[in-house]
């Protein structure tokens, strides 16, 4: 069993380097990022690799000989597959979001917030994990769910006011009437399927998945699915909106209902780096988010209410 590649990394550099302070600025990663990384190997190895000296760190024999191992490694992996080298630098912003968020908010999106500044280069992690932000190098994070999450500053940045789609055919085939009609379609829904309780809750009937209803990991699936004839979706704006607004999906009943979840914009905690901080007032800019919520997001002073 190998040790984690990101404690590898982090050893590489602060080994190469000499420094936690000097492997941070390469890697893009805070300090304390860096030094949890090594704590974490050292841990996984059942030994020191780092003396801690007061200028930097100096190697134990041990970790002499894993730095060699590793650079060896390291190269040959160079050597042997066409490597992805990813953008580094003071411009470089990192972003957590799901496939979903990615695809169908930030993608459209992704030339207006890169076109306020030339350098800026903004580099998506996307993946369904809560990850830890400091500890993997994320500046920014779009997340889905009550909020409130430990490790991290988080503010609101839309909320979901849903209402249900199908394929054309398929919504015409439903017509009008009363919500209790679309009991009678199989129902869409991603892995929560809170939505669809809310909006059933709202208009006086009780929802439960049933066998006939669907589940998909990700909201792109759910609505494919339903674009697909599979069933009744809530669309869930503004993240459906494009689909609605070109037809591929279509309004089966117009009644809204509010989802329990929102998304909210998260970043580590600490001051947050100038181009995070660009890119947060644009993202902010782009929602609707108040100038006030987003100087508590980045612990600014408000210039407007």
């Amino acid at each position: 069993m190998l040790p984690p590649l990101d404690t590898l990394r982090a050893f590489e550099a602060a080994a190469r380097t000499g420094s936690f302070s000097a492997a941070a600025e390469a890697l893009n990663l805070t300090h304390g990022a860096v030094s949890r990384q090594v704590a974490k190997l050292e841990h996984w190895l059942g030994l020191r690799v780092f003396e801690r000296q007061a200028r930097g760190v100096g190697l134990t024999p041990e970790g002499q000989r894993l730095l060699q191992r590793t650079q060896e490694a390291f190269a040959l992996m160079a050597d042997t597959s066409d490597r992805w080298t990813e953008a580094r630098g003071a411009a470089v912003v990192r972003f957590s979001a799901t496939p979903s968020v990615c695809s169908l908010w930030l993608m459209p999106r992704l030339r207006l917030f890169e076109a306020g500044d030339p350098a800026l280069r903004i580099v998506l992690q996307v993946d369904h994990r809560r990850v830890d932000l400091e500890d993997e190098g994320i500046d920014l994070a779009i997340r889905c769910g009550r909020g409130g999450a430990p490790g991290r500053v988080s503010v609101q940045l839309f909320e979901e006011w849903c209402f249900p789609v199908a394929s054309p055919e398929l919504a015409r085939a439903i017509g009008e009437g009363s919500p209790a009609r679309l009991l009678e379609q199989p129902l869409i829904h991603d892995s929560d399927a809170a939505g669809w309780r809310a909006w059933f809750a709202r208009h006086g009937l009780d929802y439960r998945p049933r066998p006939q209803d669907r589940r998909f990991e990700d909201y792109n699936l759910v609505l494919d699915a339903a674009a697909c004839g599979l069933g009744v979706a809530l669309a869930r704006p503004p993240l459906a909106q494009a689909q609605v607004e070109s037809g591929r999906v279509a309004m089966v009943d117009a009644r809204t209902a509010l989802n329990p979840v929102s998304y909210w914009l998260d970043r580590p905690l600490g001051q947050p780096r100038p181009a995070a901080t660009a890119l947060a007032g644009r993202i902010a800019a782009e929602a609707g988010l108040s100038a006030s919520k987003l100087a508590g997001f980045l612990k600014l002073e408000a210039k407007a209410a």
